[in-house]
């Protein structure tokens, strides 16, 4: 049913290649996931683990042997371009995690690292893990972090010969890691080399984009940033499709400033320049759902008694100034304009945090509430912030939702912004990779 759901937008295109149709059977199977779910040496949320647990037990049932991987964190630094293993950003967590999950034990094989440079190698050490492997002896193989590997994000030769190094420990390659977006050795140049197949997550994640790419109005989106000119592209992708349309977070603080000629602390006239074409915009087709009540706070520091107040929108005054903005007051839900919005939709998507974390969190959960009382609507929510803040201020509901078929939380919040900015999954370069192995065709 799968197959035939991801047919109906890869017309065109060849068709993705689907781990169903992968002969798994006496093969070793590396298979790239998105676990970057470790934050300081602990497991923040297993969410992205659990789902893809369906994945690897594919893998295993129909007789494949599973080496993983997956980045973590951001060892490389972007002004030195150094490498730095930090043990905070280890795959260990993650391998403990499985184990207690699965009553299986892992390995994880240990090669040399050069400081400043990381893992330069996969060392043929891992020959006696994977003779172990194939004779049982263990569950799985889970390579250390990919970023540190100095090939995986390289430039050059560096990373051909990353790719050839991890091709050259397995018979197939699996991507199940749709919210790893950019193009890396272990997500896209691994496909030249080995016959590769989309995992069934990167498949649902994939299948659950078309309610958002063709939606079922009325289509309410709801979109919030800590920086506006990062969101434009997505956002104007979004306000295009979207019959209206709620702003959260710094972009709401600078369409606010924009529109009403007022100063808000810590927005940046750039970003109140950007926004100023957006208010434009919606003076013409009228779909921005303004929220009427804002928190202003005296502090970034934190929720200081006395020092933060509600402000009402329509108190506003040419030419005032305003402390920071750092949430959206809970009321603004109620209003009728807003509450009326949300419970018209058919289909609602929140890719936002509202507030200034970890203080400011009442305008996160009242939006989580009021969408809820949705029942009808197909809820989708994207990205990591988005889905850890419905999870720390919501649980109960957190909890009852995960099965719920009117929702679905995707694993990627950047990829479904960039799949949403150009219109189809199947641009993304990993996803564009599984369609394109002219190299390796002759093989399967």
């Amino acid at each position: 049913m799968l197959n035939e759901r991801l047919s109906h937008i890869n017309t065109g295109l060849k068709p993705l290649r689907l781990i169903q149709n992968a002969p798994l059977e006496g093969k070793t199977v590396l298979v790239r996931f998105d676990h970057n779910v470790v934050k300081g040496g602990v497991i923040r949320d297993p969410y992205r683990i659990d789902r893809s647990l369906g994945t690897l037990y594919n893998i295993v049932e129909r007789g494949g042997r599973p080496i993983m991987m997956t980045h973590i964190g951001r060892p490389k630094d972007r002004k030195t371009g150094e490498i730095h293993c930090r043990m905070e950003e280890s795959v260990q967590p993650i391998v403990e995690y499985l184990e207690r999950k699965l009553h299986v034990r892992f390995l994880v094989p240990e090669f040399h690292i050069e400081p400043g440079e990381g893992m330069k190698n996969i060392d043929t050490s891992i020959n006696h893990a994977i003779k172990s492997l194939k004779e049982r002896k263990i569950g799985g193989i889970y390579l250390p972090n990919t970023r540190w590997f100095k090939g995986e994000e390289a430039k050059d030769e560096w990373r051909d010969r990353f790719a050839i190094q991890l091709a050259g420990l397995s018979d197939i390659y699996i991507n199940d890691a749709f919210g790893s977006w950019q193009p890396h050795a272990s997500t896209y140049d691994i496909t030249r080399y080995l016959p590769s197949y989309a995992g069934y997550l990167m498949q649902e994640d994939i299948d659950n984009l078309h309610y958002v790419l063709d939606p079922e109005r009325p289509f309410l989106a709801v979109v919030a940033g800590s920086k506006f000119d990062t969101k434009i592209k997505p956002l104007y992708a979004l306000y295009d499709k979207a019959d209206q349309i709620v702003l959260g977070g710094v972009i709401y603080n600078a369409y606010l400033a924009a529109k009403y000629d007022i100063n808000i602390k810590g927005i940046a006239p750039e970003d109140v320049k950007a926004a100023r074409e957006l208010v434009e915009e919606d003076r013409r087709a009228n779909k921005i759902i303004e929220l009427p009540y804002v928190v202003e706070s005296d502090t970034m520091e934190g929720k200081t008694e006395g020092r933060y107040r509600t402000v009402p929108v329509k108190d506003f005054k040419k030419g005032s100034s305003y402390n920071y903005f750092l949430d959206i007051a809970a009321e603004s839900f109620s209003e009728r304009q807003v509450l009326e919005s949300f419970l018209a939709a058919k289909t609602i998507f929140v890719n936002a945090v509202m507030g200034y974390t970890p203080h400011f969190t009442e305008g996160s959960k009242a939006l989580d509430e009021t969408t809820d009382k949705n029942s009808f609507a197909k809820k989708l929510y994207g990205g990591g912030d988005t889905l850890q803040e419905f999870k720390n201020l919501c649980p109960g509901l957190y909890l009852s939702v995960l099965d719920n078929t009117q929702y679905y939380f995707f694993t990627g919040g950047g990829t479904v912004l960039t799949a949403i900015e150009e219109g189809s999954p199947y641009g993304i370069e990993p996803v564009k990779a599984l369609m394109e192995q002219h190299a390796v065709e002759a093989l399967v």
